[in-house]
Formats: structure tokens, C-alpha cells, sequence
């Protein structure tokens, strides 16, 4: 089946149900809908179970084929829902999801959720396979010329109508951030006796809503602005935010920023290299900031750490993995530890 978008996929899911499903993309709400709304649609299907996967380097894809292929004739129908940020299941893990796809159980249903894959990734072996037997859902950011435009649709699903003067000030209030959209429109169905909107009501009820999502955090600690980065990653906390994801959204610009400070000490251009590392042009010059301050040992230090947060988030180790990504933002902002003496004993626990 063809790549479709978010606004197709209760259409598509209505006409059929397919045995695997790719949600590509960086727009966390408009993924977690769409993730919302394939499991909505597999539990009308009889898919009472879920097992959830986060792959990392060290993830044995060996636990997902079994998995798969230990379901008895009396096992519920069960949803396999894969998180992979980076879209680099690497050769055991293509191996693994072509081998999957190739004779996929009708009691299984794979569900795989990723960052917004580069043009390589999308033609790699896996993907192609998904797509031959799947869909593959792309989520793309809402632009700003088009925001209000997506609020306008929001507030009439909400059952409300507003000026659109009150459309551009709520645009204009949460920044981009469509998560804080959708909780102000649910606000104003409960404030709003007879369902319209003007700007006054809208200036009144909608408060400044702080940009707390996880690109954000990430573009504040490449700049520099330690205290901005903090700032958003506590309001993170305080939404209660999957602080796995946090920690991907930061470690995939370690990752690259690492990967061009290597090219570049290889004599090539920072242009080149932020190309190959997957870098928008519009995030290149935070990018190119960042490295004028982190030196590629610091870099390698951070990579250990965000391991050792990860092993912390998932159990493995006996550490406060909020208090740690707090550290990996600010060392990411350019603020060094203060316990560095310390730190490589307590990145071995």
C-alpha cells in the first residue's frame, strides 16, 4: 500500500486492516493520534494484548520473533508495537521484520513507531517490506502558514466556532506546540456556553503556553541556553512526558553531532557532513553552534551517559534518570558536570 498521511488513516483503517503499520514521523501529537487510533481500531478486531519493544543497539530482535511465533491456538490476538526512534533497525533487525512479514500470523498485529525517516531509510529493505505488506503512515509538521488553519478544523470537531482573530491569537500563543492547542480547545468546551469563540473570550481563558515538547528541549540546549533547556525539560516532567523519549529526542543530536565532528576532523565541510548525518538545513546552524563548544571528547561522554540513562530508565541501574537527564541537557547547553571526577564510576552502575 502506498505511503498515506494522518488525515487518510481513519479512511484507510475503515476500508482495511493490514498486518503491520509504520508511523514515520516528528510531530509527537499527530503520531500518538495516529498510533490512538490503529489500536482503537485493532481492539474492534479482537487485539486484547500488547507487548511494547524500545530498540536500542543491544536489543536482541530474537524476543520478537519468538514472541510471535509462541502464541497458542487459545492466546488472544495481540498487538507487537515497536519503538525505534532513530529508523536504524540495523541488519539483525531488518533480517528479523522481513522474516516477520514474510508469513505474519492474522492473530498479530505489528505496529512500528519512528522519528521522521530520512530518503535513504525510506528505500532500505524493512520499509519497503512494511509497505508491501503494511501502510506506512507519514506524519509531517504542521507548517505555520497552515496552523490556524488546523486549529480552525480542531475547534470544529470540538463542536465550537470561532473569529478568526481568535484563531491567530491561539496560534500565535502556543507557538507550534499542537499539544497545548488541543488541551486549550478542551479547556473551551467547557468554557464556552453557546459554542463560539470570539477574541475577547479567547484573550481571557487561553493563557501563554509554554513550548514544553521534546524538539524544542533539544533546540534550547544547542543553542546554549542552559537555563531555557532546564526550564523546558522540568515543564516536560511536570506534563508527565515518557522521559525514554526525552532521552532519544537528545541523544539523536548527540549522535549526529558526534558523526560530523568525526567527518569534519576528516577534512570534510560541515555541510557535507550535516547532510549525511540527516540534518535539516534549517537545524544546521544550531547544530554548527553547538559543535564551536562541545569538543568531540565531550561528545563521547555524553554517548556513555545517555547509555547509562537509558539502563537507569529501564531498571537496569540504581540512579535518578530525570536528575541525570537534567545533566546530559545542560552538558548538551554547554554546562559541564560538577561531579566529573565522579561520573565515569557511576556510569559502570
Amino acid at each position: 500500500m502506498p505511503k498515506i498521511r494522518a488525515d487518510q488513516l481513519s479512511a484507510a483503517l475503515t476500508k482495511s486492516f493490514v498486518p503491520v503499520y509504520l508511523v514515520s514521523g516528528d510531530e509527537a501529537l499527530l503520531i500518538q493520534e495516529s498510533c490512538d487510533q490503529i489500536r482503537k481500531a485493532a481492539r474492534a478486531q479482537g487485539f486484547t494484548e500488547r507487548e511494547i519493544y524500545h530498540i536500542d543497539t543491544s536489543f536482541d530482535w530474537n524476543q520478537l520473533l519468538a514472541s510471535a511465533n509462541s502464541l497458542s491456538l487459545f492466546s488472544d490476538k495481540k498487538i507487537f508495537e515497536i519503538r525505534m526512534p532513530s529508523g536504524k533497525p540495523g541488519d539483525k533487525g531488518t533480517k528479523a521484520i522481513i522474516e516477520y512479514l514474510e508469513n505474519p500470523s492474522p492473530d498479530n498485529l505489528l505496529l512500528v513507531v519512528t522519528e521522521k525517516l530520512d530518503s535513504s531509510t525510506q528505500k532500505s529493505k524493512w520499509v519497503k517490506a512494511i509497505e508491501s505488506a503494511g501502510t506506512h503512515i507519514q506524519i509531517w509538521p504542521i507548517p505555520p502558514a497552515q496552523l490556524s488553519r488546523w486549529i480552525f478544523t480542531r475547534l470544529q470537531q470540538a463542536g465550537l466556532s470561532a473569529d478568526n482573530s481568535a484563531i491567530d491569537l491561539l496560534a500565535s500563543r502556543i507557538e507550534g506546540n499542537l499539544l497545548a492547542a488541543v488541551q486549550e480547545i478542551e479547556k473551551l468546551v467547557l468554557l464556552t456556553p453557546d459554542k463560539h469563540i470570539s477574541y475577547e473570550l479567547m484573550a481571557s481563558a487561553v493563557a501563554d503556553s509554554a513550548r514544553y515538547d521534546v524538539f524544542s528541549l533539544a533546540d534550547k540546549a544547542l543553542h546554549g541556553d542552559a537555563r531555557a533547556a532546564a526550564k523546558t525539560l522540568q515543564g516536560l516532567k511536570g506534563e508527565g512526558s515518557d522521559a525514554i523519549s526525552i532521552l532519544w529526542a537528545v541523544l539523536r543530536d548527540v549522535r549526529c553531532l558526534n558523526q560530523i565532528a568525526q567527518a569534519q576532523a576528516q577534512g570534510k565541510a560541515f555541510e557535507w557532513a550535516a547532510k549525511q548525518a540527516g540534518v535539516w538545513e534549517k537545524r544546521q546552524p544550531l547544530m554548527q553552534n553547538a559543535l564551536r563548544r562541545l569538543k568531540p571528547a565531550q561528545l563521547q561522554q555524553m554517548l556513555r551517559k545517555a547509555n547509562a540513562i537509558d539502563k537507569s530508565i529501564k531498571g537496569m541501574r540504581n540512579a535518578a534518570p530525570w536528575d541525570e537527564l537534567l545533566d546530559l541537557v545542560l552538558n548538551l547547553a554547554g554546562v559541564q558536570s560538577l561531579n566529573n571526577q565522579n561520573e565515569k564510576l557511576s556510569l559502570k552502575y
